[in-house]
C-alpha cells in the first residue's frame, strides 16, 4: 500500500493556502542564489517589523511559506542558514541592554543614607531596573522567532512548522547558529503541542478513512500490511489510541496499539492475530476477563516533533483510561523490540570488548569456563547468527548459543552511556517514562524484521502506576535502572551450588 509522505501532505496544505487567497510565491530560483536570498531577506524583515500592520505581516509570512515550498534541498539549507545568522538577535542591542541593566542594578543598591522609596517611579528606581530587564528580554529575542510565530498562527501553519523542522534537523549540528534556530523552533512547537492542548482519541474501524490511512502510513514498529490487517488491530481485544491536535485534526501526532490479554505475552505473533490466544473475545465479557494491557507498538508520526514529549503522556493517559474502563486490568506492559541489538553485537565482535560500542569486558571463555565451551567456537556461532538470515524459533542449532545471546542482550539493554541515557533508544524511552525492565523473550519475533533488529529477541517493560514516578526520578537523576530479578540474573547468573550458569 502506498500513501503520501508527511512532507507531501504539508506541501499540499501549503498549496491549499494558495488556493484560498490571491497570494503567490515570490519568484526565486529554487537553488536560492545570493540575489534571490536578498529579496527574501527584505520580506523577512518586513514580517519581523510588522510593516503595514499585523494583517500585512501574516500575508507576507504566508508568501514566504509558499516560496519555501518551491525551493530545492540546497535552497532550503541556504534559507535556514540565512534565517539563523542574519535574522538572529542583534549583539549590539543586547550589549546596550546589558549595560543599562547593570547600571540600574548598581544605582539601586541599598545605601546607608536616604534613598528612593521602592515604589518611586523616578530615575534610578526599581521600576527602571524592571524596564531594563524588559529591554534585555526583548533584545535577546531573535528576529526569526517572530517569523516562526507568524507562520504558526496561519491556518495549517502548525503542520508547516513541523515539516519545516523535519527539514532542519539534518543540518542543525552543522553550525551553532542552526542549532540555535532548531532550539527556537523546538520551543515554539513544544508550546503549541503541550499535552494540555491535545485530545486523546480512540481510533476504531468507524474512524474516518483519512485518519486510518495515516495509521497505515505511520506505523513504524510492525507494518500494517492491508486494510484487513488494520481491521484486526482495531477489533475485539485490541485498542488504538492517538493524540490529536485541534490545529491538525486529521493527522495523529503519536499513537499506541494495545492488546488485551491474560498475562504478559512473550511472543509477538498472537498479538497480531485477530483474537488473543489467552482470552475469548466472542463478546464484550472477553475484554472484561483480560488482566493485562500490552502496548505492543508506539509510533511517533512526525519527525519534526522530535524532542517534544508526547509518548510518556500517551502511555500514562491510556493506562488510566483503560483502568477506569476495565476493572480487571492489573498489569500494564509492553512487548518491545531491541532495535539496535544486532548491530551492537556485530560491533562487539568486530571491535572486540575494548571497542567504542562495548558494554564492558566480554569474555566468552570466562562466561563458559564451567561448561568447558571453547570461546572461538562460540564466537563462530555468534558470527553465523549475525551474518545469516532469520532462523526458525525451534531451530535446534540456536540452543547452544542461546545463553550467550541472552546474556549479551541483557547487558546491551542495561548499558548506560556517559550522558546517562541507555544505549538502546527504546529502553531509554520506557525507562525515562518510569517503566522497569521486566523480561527478555527468546525468539519472540523470528521474522526477518525481528531478526534484523534484535536476532528475534523482544523485551517486556512493565508500567506500575504506583512506582513510575520514582523509577523515572532514579533513571533521569542518577542513571539507575529498575529491573526484574530475572533480567538481573541474566547479567551475572549462577547455579544453586554457586557455579556460573546462564539460566
Amino acid at each position: 500500500m502506498r500513501f503520501d509522505t508527511g512532507l507531501t501532505r504539508v506541501w499540499r496544505e501549503v498549496r491549499r493556502w494558495r488556493s484560498q487567497s490571491s497570494d503567490e510565491p515570490i519568484q526565486v530560483d529554487p537553488e536560492l542564489p545570493p540575489s534571490d536570498l536578498r529579496r527574501l531577506s527584505g520580506e523577512i524583515e518586513a514580517v519581523i517589523e510588522t510593516r503595514g500592520g499585523l494583517a500585512a505581516a501574516r500575508r507576507r509570512a504566508r508568501r514566504l511559506a509558499l516560496t519555501y515550498s518551491t525551493l530545492s534541498d540546497t535552497g532550503r539549507q541556504r534559507f535556514f542558514e540565512h534565517l539563523a545568522v542574519e535574522h538572529d538577535r542583534d549583539p549590539e542591542r543586547v550589549d546596550r541592554a546589558v549595560e543599562r541593566l547593570l547600571a540600574a542594578a548598581d544605582q539601586n543598591r541599598p545605601s546607608t543614607g536616604s534613598g528612593n522609596r521602592p515604589d518611586d517611579d523616578g530615575p534610578n528606581t526599581p521600576s527602571e531596573r524592571r524596564q531594563a530587564e524588559a529591554e534585555l528580554r526583548q533584545a535577546l529575542r531573535p528576529g526569526h522567532q517572530t517569523l516562526l510565530r507568524r507562520l504558526a498562527g496561519q491556518d495549517g501553519g502548525l503542520a508547516f512548522l513541523v515539516a519545516l523542522r523535519a527539514d532542519l534537523l539534518p543540518h542543525r549540528r552543522s553550525s551553532p547558529a542552526l542549532g540555535d534556530l532548531d532550539a527556537e523552533l523546538h520551543q515554539i512547537l513544544e508550546t503549541w503541542f503541550d499535552v494540555g492542548l491535545l485530545e486523546l482519541v480512540r481510533l476504531t474501524w468507524d474512524t474516518s478513512a483519512a485518519l486510518l490511512e495515516k495509521l497505515i502510513e505511520y506505523e513504524a514498529v510492525h507494518a500494517i500490511e492491508s486494510w484487513d490487517d488494520l481491521k484486526r488491530r482495531l477489533g475485539p481485544g485490541r485498542r488504538c489510541y492517538a493524540f490529536v491536535h485541534p490545529g491538525m485534526p486529521d493527522d495523529p501526532l503519536i499513537f499506541v496499539e494495545v492488546a488485551l490479554t491474560r498475562g504478559v505475552p512473550d511472543r509477538l505473533g498472537p498479538l497480531l492475530e485477530p483474537l488473543g490466544a489467552e482470552v475469548d473475545f466472542d463478546d464484550r465479557s472477553g475484554e472484561d476477563r483480560a488482566d493485562t494491557a500490552v502496548f505492543y507498538s508506539i509510533s511517533n508520526c512526525h519527525r519534526g516533533l522530535a524532542g517534544v514529549s508526547l509518548g510518556d503522556f500517551l502511555i500514562k493517559s491510556v493506562a488510566e483510561q483503560l483502568s477506569a474502563e476495565l476493572n480487571g486490568l492489573t498489569t500494564f506492559a509492553t512487548l518491545s523490540p531491541l532495535p539496535g541489538f544486532r548491530s551492537w553485537l556485530e560491533r562487539q565482535i568486530v571491535d572486540g570488548p575494548g571497542g567504542a560500542a562495548a558494554a564492558g569486558p566480554v569474555s566468552l571463555a570466562e562466561l563458559h569456563r564451567d561448561e568447558g565451551v571453547d570461546e572461538a567456537d562460540v564466537m563462530g556461532q555468534l558470527r553465523a547468527l549475525i551474518d545469516g538470515g532469520a532462523r526458525r524459533a525451534d531451530d535446534p542449532d540456536l540452543e547452544p548459543v542461546r545463553p550467550v545471546v541472552e546474556h549479551l542482550a541483557a547487558r546491551y539493554v542495561t548499558t548506560i552511556r556517559d550522558d546517562g541515557r541507555a544505549i538502546d533508544p527504546v529502553a531509554h524511552f520506557h525507562l525515562s517514562n518510569g517503566a522497569r525492565i521486566e523480561r527478555l523473550n527468546w525468539m519472540a519475533n523470528p521474522t526477518p524484521t525481528g531478526w534484523d533488529r534484535g536476532l528475534g529477541l523482544m523485551i517486556n517493560y512493565r508500567y506500575d502506576l504506583r512506582t513510575i514516578e520514582a523509577n523515572h526520578d532514579r533513571y533521569v537523576g542518577t542513571g539507575e535502572l529498575t529491573m526484574a530479578d530475572d533480567v538481573g540474573g541474566l547479567l551475572e547468573p549462577r547455579s544453586g551450588d554457586g557455579r556460573r550458569r546462564f539460566r
